[in-house]
Order: structure tokens, then C-alpha cells, then sequence
């Protein structure tokens, strides 16, 4: 196939287009190149001639509709999106213009784009949204979880504006027959995650001895998703999943943030130990953050039964991958650590979004 991504060099983008090439498929990675963006995220397939790269924004209608016609997609995989919690807390009108207008104009030019085509059976429109858009489940019961029929009850500017997006995208289906699915994910860790996360802000302020803020109490609770088996979850629904249908795709690695906190100081004191204490020294629990979700658990039977996917690594091994990724690359995150607007969030009194 030929796969428009858009959002091809932000995390879980990135590693899409990565696989997507390697898979043979010819992939358009369309990107505003915003602040966590990265283009070494993709190096390794720059020069593959299977791939392309259009510097666009989803909220520039016209920009989409030439894209569209100039390479002609067999499939789109939408995961341009702002993704922090903290910053749609801080500034929610880009949330809006972006994962909502955004979303509108890509699903128009698809629309167009397809009815042009003589609406071609194989055509896909991948939308990848997130749990968030389920609210909260309790921490008393970890039978509760999110499945495809969980009411949405979005609970932050981010979540509220994806929930949108989501509702836009299934009434594309049923008013005008875009042949449509989507896919709801738990949090993604893994190589390239921007340097603002929990997983990499613990990372990087453990190596610099900073503190490892941690909000409230740390009991938060989140399923862990390595972003390489999302990937491969995402192309699958792409390629196999129903017309229509939305997947929940989950880690089954459910973890509280001050747990996680401690399995990554656990991994850095075997991979490169302080001088004097442990890393577990530097955590700091800061004021709990608006809204702040108990926990997100998926429940991912549909897409284990219909598709057969299940993750193919344990949340230790893919912390451990995760850790040595960090250690070996600090070319990558460094300059992305002295960002405007990022490096001050690293090591301030701040908790890290999960």
C-alpha cells in the first residue's frame, strides 16, 4: 500500500513509518514539525525510496487537498495530534484548532479524495486516539476496564478535544459511507519518546541527579504499551480490521507511576549506578495535577480474538530496552532537552505527564 501518516515524526508516528517501510509499504509522513516533533526520527528510512516526507499542517485545508492528489493514498493513518495533558491544561486552544479543525479537514480531503477515486473498496482511514477519552476506572477493582462499549467521559482538554475527534470520525462513516476505523491505545513508552514524559523525564533527570517529580501521591494507575508492539497493532487494524469498527489496544502491563518510577531506578542502578545512593534517592511527590485520572486499564479482547494480536514484551523488558535506548542516544534527546518551552519542564517542581 500507499499510507499517508500524518504525524510520521512525533513518537508513536515515527515508529509507524519505521515498520510501515520496513513492511515494504510506501508511506507519505505528513508533519508540521511542532515542538515534539523530530525528523531523526525517521533517518533511517530518509533515503529509502519507499518514503517521502511533505511538511504540511492538518489544520491547512488546502495544503491536505494537495497532498492528497498529488501521491494518491491507499490508506491514511491520522496520529497528528497535541498530545500533553499539562500543556492542553495550560493552553487548550492549540488542542482544539489541531485534534478537532484538524481532524475535520483531514477527514473532508479524505472524503473528497475518495469520492474522486470512484470510492474504491480498499481505501482506509485509520484514526489513532487514545484511552483517555474513557475518563477514570477505580483502583479498588482491576477487573473494571476499558472496553470498545465504555461511555466516553473525557476529563482534560486533551481527552475532551480527542473524544471529539473520535465522534467526528465515526459520523464520517455513518453520514457518508468513509470507510473508517479506529483504535483507542493506552500510554506508549519506548525509543524516541519525546524528552517531557514521565519515562524519559525519569530517565534523564535520574542521569543528571535531578529530582523525579511524581505527582500526588504516585498511585496513579496506567496500562503500558511499548510503542514498537502498537505499531504492529496499528498496522494490523489498518490492513484487517472492520469497516467501521474501533479496537482497543492495550499493553496488559498495568502499573502505578511511583511503581514504574522505582522499576526505572532499579534498571539504572544495574546499567549505570550513582556514585553514592541509589537513583530511588532523587523521587519527589509534588502537587497532584487537575483532573488527574485514577486509572487506565484496556481491556483488549476484541482485538486479541478477531485480529490475534497480543504484545510481544513484559512492561520489565521493554523498560529495560527503554533505559539502554537512552543511555546509547543521548545525541537524540539532548537537543531536544534545550527546546524552547521543554528543557524548563525537566527537574522543575512539575510532576511528568504519564
Amino acid at each position: 500500500m500507499k499510507i499517508l501518516v500524518t504525524g510520521g515524526a512525533g513518537f508513536i508516528g515515527s515508529a509507524v513509518v519505521r515498520l510501515a517501510v520496513a513492511r515494504g509499504h510506501a508511506v507519505v509522513n505528513l508533519d508540521a514539525l511542532t515542538y515534539a516533533a523530530c525528523l531523526a526520527n525517521v533517518a533511517s528510512v530518509s533515503d529509502n525510496p519507499l518514503y517521502t516526507f511533505e511538511h504540511a499542517d492538518i489544520r491547512d485545508r488546502a495544503a491536505l487537498d494537495r497532498v492528497f492528489a498529488t501521491h494518491r493514498p491507499d490508506a491514511v493513518m491520522h496520529l497528528a495530534a497535541e498530545s500533553h495533558v499539562d500543556r492542553s491544561i495550560d493552553g487548550p486552544a492549540d488542542f482544539i484548532e489541531t485534534n478537532i479543525t484538524g481532524t475535520f479537514n483531514m477527514l473532508e480531503s479524505a472524503r473528497v479524495y475518495w469520492i474522486e477515486q470512484g470510492k474504491p473498496e480498499g481505501f482506509r482511514f485509520h484514526h489513532i486516539s487514545t484511552d483517555e477519552v474513557f475518563g477514570s476506572l477505580p483502583t479498588d477493582d482491576p477487573s473494571v476496564k476499558f472496553s470498545e462499549s465504555t461511555p466516553y467521559d473525557p476529563r482534560s482538554p486533551y481527552a475532551a478535544s480527542k473524544a471529539s475527534s473520535d465522534h467526528l470520525v465515526r459520523a464520517w462513516h455513518e453520514t457518508y459511507g468513509l470507510p473508517v476505523v479506529l483504535s483507542n491505545c493506552s500510554n506508549n513508552y519506548g525509543p524516541y519518546h519525546f524528552p517531557e514524559k514521565l519515562i524519559p523525564v525519569v530517565i534523564l533527570n535520574a542521569l543528571a541527579g535531578k529530582p523525579l517529580p511524581i505527582y500526588g501521591d504516585g498511585s496513579n494507575v496506567r496500562d503500558w504499551l511499548y510503542v514498537d508492539d502498537h505499531a504492529e497493532a496499528l498496522l494490523l487494524v489498518l490492513e484487517k480490521g472492520i469497516t467501521g469498527r474501533s479496537y482497543n489496544i492495550g499493553g496488559e502491563n498495568e502499573c502505578s507511576n511511583l511503581e514504574l518510577v522505582r522499576m526505572i531506578c532499579g534498571i539504572l542502578d544495574r546499567l549505570r549506578p550513582r556514585d553514592a545512593g541509589q537513583y530511588a534517592d532523587l523521587i519527589t511527590f509534588v502537587p497532584d495535577r487537575p483532573g488527574h485520572d485514577a486509572r487506565y486499564a484496556i481491556d483488549p479482547i476484541r482485538l486479541r480474538t478477531e485480529l490475534g494480536w497480543r504484545p510481544s514484551v513484559t512492561l520489565e523488558e521493554g523498560l529495560a530496552r527503554t533505559v539502554r535506548w537512552y543511555l546509547e542516544h543521548e545525541g537524540w534527546w539532548r537537543p531536544l532537552q534545550a527546546r524552547k518551552g521543554v528543557g524548563q519542564r525537566l527537574g522543575t517542581p512539575q510532576g511528568a505527564e504519564a
